[in-house]
């Protein structure tokens, strides 16, 4: 077991690094001291197993103790993210049932109210942990929330067997050993986070967590993981295919990149001093069910790899029979990985986990397509609407329930528009008569309801949502966002002067909107971190300077970011030397 193997170490190696996070340090003693005081805590409350218990923390060592001290107390924990809202916790902590959340006092005031006990990680202390529970297989591990098409998030269950082969999986197949450097990239509701953590701890290895901002900057990444000399890390898709893309040193310490959670379109190149791994896997398969090393040559897209341990994927028909290589069929994924089912809806559970074609206990089907090649997986797309974007599964079913809550809002359909980076939400909404709500009032009302990454980036009005011939929506027919349908914001100030009216002019195009106001926040217009990594180029196409993505995340207003601009520009030139009459004089 994963915490048999996490004690071990602790006794073995106590004063050995295992979690580090810029000047702060864990060892292993520490870890597993203060996670034996949050348990000692959990189990006086009555946590033991199938108690779920909620976990209210960003990425950070506190997080982890967090997560290990719920489990040692023999519970599941439920991953919570600080930032998502306080409506959306609530619905996940009450459909858990959990009987605490744990959380730090950063994160405290994004906990909502209700039935349950509330422990700070801060005030944990070396405590004697209580004997440890008698966990089997079917234990239950870990619950994460989901987009779900009704409107309301759905729990995933994943017990602890399921999360024992992963570990053993990861542990063979990357080498890890003690003397591994990781590093913890994904958020705390995002599963890849699971395998960041317990495959490295359960080996022994230092895990090193980043600065939030170098998370989605693919330069300052690749300058940290240099000089936290990490051995193996993971990078959702975008940043992976970024991260592969730049110049990296021969000594690079770096030697295996994961990668995953959105589709791969390029390869690595030959000079490129590390291996990229390409993985696959729903949340309902334990984070992954398929991975391979991606070739530097080939012109096709890179495949999904092979099945890992413990794990089986099937390509299938309509009739349930297996098709032959090369033709297309939706993937099921079966064996040691396949989650118990969704929390507290036995119709769903039903539905997509179904009994294995080999009569080795159940299957589930993934919504995916995919067909063999050469012994490979190669994807190919959803057989629903399901999106995936940067990483996140989004159902478009549940950002329009969310919308459609709105009085304005009578109708709604949400689609994906573009591709790669520029691969954005479209919500397109039939207005009730005389209403003309703004981008920001709509944007508002989701962002009390859902995370960041469901809310849609353009709104386009339409009098009727187009319909096929049965009658049902029909997202392919839907108009172009034309300027005179989509819905904008009057600009709060304008535009006072050339550089703040260029910015405007950038920010405008990215963001597909008619206008910026010099004081709107990019980030609350839609952006994100990779449209911020297009923005600081457009201004060095236009300017002629290089801000970092930090200046944007810290400046991301029209106004600010001007500002940021004229100052360096002042200080380029105070830095050039003098010429002329002047520097002979």
């Amino acid at each position: 077991m994963i915490l048999d193997a996490i004690a071990d170490q602790a006794t073995r190696r106590p004063g050995a690094e295992a979690l580090r996070a810029g000047d702060r340090a864990l060892s292993y003693e520490e870890l597993v001291a203060l996670s034996g005081g949050i348990a000692a805590r959990l189990r006086d409350i009555g946590v033991g197993p199938e108690v779920a218990v909620g976990l209210c923390a960003p990425s950070s060592p506190e997080m982890i103790v967090g997560a290990l001290g719920i489990l040692r107390a023999g519970g599941a924990y439920v991953p919570m993210d600080p930032a998502h809202p306080r409506a959306r916790l609530e619905i996940m902590a009450r459909d858990a049932g959990v009987a605490a959340i744990v959380t730090t006092p950063e994160s405290s005031s994004a906990v909502p109210s209700g039935p349950w006990s509330v422990l700070s990680i801060a005030d944990a202390c070396e405590a004697e942990p209580p004997p440890p529970a008698a966990l089997d297989d079917a234990a239950l591990a870990y619950i994460i929330y989901t987009s779900g098409s009704t409107g309301q998030p759905k729990g995933v269950e994943i017990g602890h067997g399921s999360l024992a082969n992963l570990v053993r999986w990861h542990r063979r197949a990357f080498g890890v050993t003690a003397e591994d450097r990781a590093s913890l990239l994904a958020g705390v509701s995002f599963d890849a986070a699971v395998w960041e953590i317990w495959p490295y701890l359960s080996a022994g290895a230092s895990l090193h967590v980043p600065d939030p901002r170098v998370r989605v900057d693919a330069p300052a990444l690749r300058s940290w993981l240099l000089r936290e000399r990490i051995t193996i890390a993971f990078a959702p898709t975008a940043l992976a295919e970024q991260l592969m893309g730049l110049p990296w040193p021969e000594w690079t310490p770096l030697r295996t990149l994961l990668t995953g959670g959105d589709t791969l379109h390029r390869r690595p190149p030959a000079s490129l001093p590390f291996r990229v791994v390409n993985n696959y896997g729903p949340t309902e398969g334990t984070v992954v069910a398929t991975s391979g090393v991606v070739a530097i040559e080939g012109a096709d897209r890179p495949s999904i790899g092979r099945p890992i341990d413990g794990a089986r994927v099937y390509v299938l028909d309509e009739r349930m029979r297996e098709v032959p290589p090369g033709v297309e069929g939706e993937l099921y994924v079966a064996g040691a990985g396949v989650a118990r089912g969704y929390r507290n809806l036995p119709a769903l559970t039903a539905e997509r986990f179904l009994p294995d074609l080999r009569g080795e206990g159940r299957m589930y089907r993934t919504g995916d397509l995919g067909y063999l090649c050469d012994g490979e997986i190669a994807f190919s797309g959803r057989a629903d609407g399901q999106i995936k974007l940067r990483g996140h599964r989004i159902e478009p079913d549940d950002v329009s329930t969310a919308l459609e809550l709105h009085p304005a809002v009578t109708q709604s359909v949400v689609v994906a528009r573009g591709a790669g980076a520029e691969r954005e939400l479209a919500a397109y909404v039939v207005l009730a008569p005389g209403a003309s709500p703004s981008r920001a009032e709509l944007r508002e009302h989701l962002a009390a309801r859902l995370p960041d990454a469901m809310i849609p980036t353009l709104f386009v009005r339409v009098e009727g949502l187009p319909l096929t011939r049965n009658g049902k929506r029909d997202p392919s027919a839907l108009p172009e966002p034309t300027e005179d349908r989509v819905l904008s914001d009057a600009p709060r100030d304008l535009p006072a002067s050339p550089v703040q009216e260029r910015v405007a002019e950038i920010l405008a195009d990215l963001l597909h909107v008619p206008e910026v106001g010099v004081s709107e926040n990019f980030f609350q217009l839609g952006g994100h971190s990779l449209l911020g990594a297009q923005m600081i180029a457009r201004l060095y196409e236009s300017f002629g300077v290089e801000l970092s993505l930090r200046a944007v995340f810290d400046h991301p207003t029209v106004e600010d970011l001007s500002g940021e601009i004229e100052r360096a520009i002042l200080a380029a030139i105070d830095a050039t030397p003098e010429s002329g009459w002047e520097a002979r004089s």
